[in-house]
Formats: C-alpha cells, structure tokens, sequence
C-alpha cells in the first residue's frame, strides 16, 4: 500500500474522530442546558421526571461519545491500533 493512500486514511479517520468528539461535546452541552434551566423545556416535554431523565441521558452519551472521539484522535495520530478499537 503507497504511503500516500495510508497518509489520506490516517487523516481522514482523524477527521471523522474530531466530528465525534465535537458531537459528543455538544451532547454534553444541551445536557448541561437542560439539567440546569429546565424551564425552557418543560413545554416540550409533559412531565419533569422524563426531562430529568433525558438530560442525564444527554449527558452520558455525551461523555461517552467525547472519549469515545478523543481516544480514536490519539489512535489516529499514533497509529495505535488498541486506542483505535
């Protein structure tokens, strides 16, 4: 495989990693939102124990999703197989 095609694909799955990370910091974002003003919410959702609920939700898939999107950018950057699985 040319050292070019292996270059492109390192990039690009750092590319993709950084998209995850950024989506995960703004689960974490709008489960902050919602755990601390509910009030602008509460017309969406019906009862306060589901927004609660979804807002801890939010927030560990966030989480989740930020490391998730980290480690793969480190595993990227290193070519580091285990950071990558």
């Amino acid at each position: 495989v040319p050292m070019g095609v292996l270059s492109c694909v390192k990039y690009l799955m750092f590319i993709f990693n950084v998209l995850v990370f950024a989506g995960g910091t703004c689960l974490v974002g709008v489960g902050l939102w919602v755990a601390v003003d509910p009030a602008g919410f509460q017309d969406i959702v019906a009862t306060k124990a589901v927004l609660s609920a979804g807002a801890y939700l939010l927030l560990a898939v966030g989480i989740a999703l930020a490391l998730l999107g980290f480690l793969g950018c480190c595993g990227a950057l290193r070519r580091s197989r285990p950071l990558l699985l």
